[in-house]
């Protein structure tokens, strides 16, 4: 509870940490599933990806601390969020 707030409700990770981290989650998310993105996507898909995977841990009472945690928080999230534009995307016509 004394911890600062970090961005977007992040406690403990500041901007430029969300840029880095969410750019390196957003890159290796869409390798992991084939997308190709340029840096810019990459940091938007990781950002967003990060607020999915802290609320799925949220979910599942599951603590996201520290870098590597915030990491994985963000990869899974953003793994979710491709795929969910994946089927978005699969479902338009033609």
């Amino acid at each position: 509870m004394h911890e600062p707030l970090g961005v977007m409700g992040t406690p403990g990770v500041g901007f430029f940490s969300l840029i880095i981290i969410g750019g390196f989650a957003g890159w290796i998310a869409g390798m992991i599933l084939g997308d190709r993105h340029g840096i810019f996507t990459n940091i938007l898909i990781g950002i967003a990806g990060s607020w999915i995977g802290s609320e799925l841990a949220n979910l599942a009472h599951i603590a996201v601390r520290h870098s590597i945690g915030h990491f994985v928080a963000a990869l899974v999230g953003s793994v979710v969020l491709l795929l969910v534009f994946q089927v978005v995307q699969s479902r338009r016509p033609g």
